[in-house]
This record gives C-alpha cells, sequence and structure tokens, in this order.
C-alpha cells in the first residue's frame, strides 16, 4: 500500500478515519451529561473536522502532486521513490541532481532516455525540457500525464524521433510559485532552467550540444515558462510548445517584469521578434489560455514562427493536457534537430 503523500493508501486510510469519527461524532452526541457531554463533543467535532480536512488536502495533493513524499512536504524536494514504471522495449528514466553553480540552487531533474539512447552508444540526442505546472511537481509528468508511454509510443510510431527529456523542478519550495524567473531575493529559477539543467545535461548525458537541439515544452504555468523562455533565450532553444499556457507570469517578481521583459505580449510588441517557433494549444473552454495564444499568433511576426491548436471544449486540467502532449511532443520533433 502506497503511504506517501500523495498515495492512494494514505487517501483511503484518510477517508477511512474520516468515516469513523464521523460515526463515533453521531454515536456519543448524547451520551454522558454536563461537562463531560459538552467536552465530549467538542473533541468528537474537532477530530471530525480535523480527518475530513485532511481527507480533503490529500486529494488534493495526489491530484496535483506538489508533495510526493515524506522527506519532501518536510521541506526537502527530493523523492527517492520510483518515478514511471520501466516498459520493456520503451525509454527509462533517471534521476539526476543538478548542483547549480550559477543559480545557486541545487535540485533533482528526471531524465526520460528513448530506447535508443542504450541501442546506439555513439548517438548524441535532442533535447525538451518539460516544465511542470504551479503547484506541482516533475512528477505530474511522469504519473498523472504519463509522459514516458507518451513518448515510447510517438518515437516507435516514428512521429517523433530519439529525444533525451528532461523534468526539471522549477523551485526549491514547493509553494513558492517563481514562473520560471529569477525572483529578486528569490530562487533563480531561470538562471537554473536555461543555464544549470543544460550545462548538467551536456556534460552527464549524451545530447547535442548547439541551439538546434534544444526546445522546451510545459502545461499550464509551465507553458508559460516554455514560451517566455524560448523568447528570452532564442540563442538557446529552438522551439517551444505551450499545453495551456498564458502570456504573462500573474506574479511579483520584484523589478516589475512582469509587465515588461516577461510579459510575452509587451516583448512581441516592443522587442525584436526572435527567430524561434512556438506551439500554442488550448482547449476553446479555457478562455484565458485560448485568448492568450490567439493574441500571441496576432502579434508574432517573422522571424517568429506560430502554430496554434485550440481543442474543442477542454478544460485547464491534466485530461486536456493528455489530449495535447502526443501532437505537442511531434511538433517539437519536427523543429529539432536529429540525433547526431
Amino acid at each position: 500500500m502506497n503511504l506517501a503523500p500523495d498515495g492512494l493508501g494514505t487517501a483511503l486510510l484518510a477517508a477511512t478515519a474520516t468515516v469513523l469519527t464521523t460515526l463515533a461524532l453521531a454515536a456519543t452526541w448524547d451520551t454522558g451529561t454536563g461537562w463531560r457531554r459538552h467536552a465530549r463533543r467538542a473533541t468528537t467535532a474537532a477530530l471530525t473536522l480535523l480527518t475530513a480536512v485532511a481527507t480533503s488536502l490529500i486529494w488534493v495533493n495526489r491530484q496535483i502532486e506538489t508533495y510526493t513524499s515524506w522527506p519532501g512536504l518536510l521541506g526537502r524536494t527530493a523523492d527517492s521513490q520510483p518515478v514511471a514504471p520501466h516498459r520493456p522495449g520503451g525509454g527509462r528514466i533517471i534521476t539526476l541532481t543538478v548542483t547549480g553553480h550559477h543559480s545557486g540552487l541545487t535540485l533533482p531533474v528526471y531524465a526520460y532516455l528513448p530506447a535508443a539512447y542504450d541501442t546506439h552508444p555513439h548517438q548524441h540526442f535532442p533535447v525538451i525540457e518539460a516544465l511542470h505546472g504551479y503547484p506541482g511537481s516533475p512528477l505530474s509528468w511522469l504519473r498523472q500525464l504519463a509522459a514516458p508511454a507518451h513518448l515510447d509510443q510517438e518515437i516507435r510510431a516514428g512521429r517523433m524521433a530519439p529525444t533525451v527529456v528532461l523534468f526539471p523542478y522549477q523551485t526549491p519550495a514547493p509553494l513558492t510559485d517563481t514562473e520560471c524567473v529569477n525572483l529578486n531575493g528569490g530562487p533563480q529559477a531561470e538562471t537554473f532552467l536555461t543555464v544549470d539543467v543544460p550545462a548538467a545535461a551536456r556534460t552527464r548525458l549524451r545530447v547535442r550540444a548547439d541551439r538546434a537541439g534544444w526546445a522546451l515544452t510545459g502545461y499550464s504555468a509551465g507553458g508559460y515558462c516554455a514560451t517566455n523562455l524560448a523568447l528570452r533565450h532564442p540563442d538557446r532553444y529552438a522551439a517551444a510548445a505551450s499545453l495551456s499556457g498564458y502570456a504573462t507570469p500573474g506574479i511579483t517578481i520584484g523589478d516589475g517584469t512582469e509587465h515588461t521583459l516577461n510579459d510575452d505580449t509587451w516583448r512581441l510588441r516592443h522587442l525584436p521578434a526572435p527567430a524561434v517557433a512556438l506551439y500554442l494549444a488550448a482547449g476553446r473552454a479555457d478562455r484565458t489560455c485560448a485568448d492568450d495564444a490567439r493574441t500571441l499568433a496576432h502579434l508574432a511576426h517573422p522571424p517568429l514562427t506560430v502554430t496554434t491548436s485550440l481543442l474543442p471544449g477542454g478544460g485547464h486540467n491534466g485530461a486536456t493536457w493528455q489530449a495535447m502532449e502526443d501532437p505537442a511532443f511531434d511538433w517539437l520533433s519536427s523543429w529539432l534537430a536529429r540525433p547526431a
């Protein structure tokens, strides 16, 4: 039984405790007299409320996977439990610890290595950095969105070239929303993702070192991260795909750039367009993200290229992102240089 903070076993135990405390509250409500009755009522009512709140928080955490281990809940980000099942003939997941000499952050990064990584030991592979939403963690890509299985499927079908996919954390604190930027007085997430993670990958993995071999993707906040980092660093990335991303960070960065340099619409209106390719996907029912995709496409001009994909219906949720996942990976692969 999985008793991690996001485990089914933990959720079922919490739900059972809620049922039992509710039954105890009903059974003992009219027992006793005087102060003992009031004390018993207050105690069982408090326990019922406490277990109900705990159950709700555990089920929410199970969906968004902000805390995936008890050490993580206590403030340590690293997770030592298996993150994705190995599929015979498919890729495998390894874990790297990236010590960010430029950002000052030391965080784990999960890496998907395609089957060809082992069968073609002399090849260097293109790379996609896949960024998670907020709140969340890379494990949402690996578990909820089943990215390794999707990657295996698309590579095996020939719709995608064998590609290394990195799943980094964006913040050392699960409840600190960085939107993948360098916060004034806070985590230097942008530097970690665009400098330290690529440097570690090029040193420790067989990946392409050139810009043509690197791309970004992400869902929700990670979608904003992908487009914003690609626009800010066209010398490092050839393309980016956003799944239900948006055009502005929605946080206070500390230097006002949330209204200028880190606002994608401001960049496209006031700065030269970079030579990158963007893929912007959203559900039509997810109006903010769909409207932002249309706005960015309208503002785009060469050498920037923008492709939009608006799904019928679709909300801001995992089911929608899974529907967008395969086309986004295939599209990114079409823009990336092949294994060399």
